[in-house]
């Protein structure tokens, strides 16, 4: 058993696709229509082959109050791995993205968390 797709919730896939791949980086591997939404997901380039993170649509009622809540309690919905936490926390605030967590060193792990404009809460961290 593998991981091959895990999910961030958006509550506006076009904006999410223009913050993940012309700020994050991440690239496009997955369009397809999919009702009133799509099968949107990216890559990283890094690994294009790797797991995908699909921009899912906020759309079911329990998501906004869900988000809300990891939101308000300061918890990054997800984590994504980094060479230098301290570096990126600088070239993605060069790019306009708000922290709310500078990078902090905890034991061999610096983590640093930031708001991804579609409602979600995402650190980065490296060893």
């Amino acid at each position: 058993m593998k991981i091959i797709t895990t999910n961030v919730f958006v509550d506006d896939q076009e904006e999410a696709l223009r913050f993940y791949t012309e700020v994050l980086g991440f690239e496009k591997k997955t369009d397809i229509p999919a009702g009133a939404h799509r099968w949107l997901t990216v890559v990283s380039p890094i690994s294009p082959d790797g797991v995908e993170l699909l921009l899912e649509p906020s759309d079911h009622p329990a998501v906004p109050p869900f988000k809300a809540a990891l939101v308000a309690d300061g918890i990054p919905y997800t984590s994504f791995s980094v060479d230098d936490a301290s570096a990126e926390f600088e070239r993605l605030s060069a790019l306009g993205v708000e922290f709310v967590q500078a990078p902090t060193t905890m034991g061999p792990v610096t983590v640093a968390v930031f708001d991804d404009t579609c409602g979600n809460l995402i650190q980065i961290a490296s060893m």
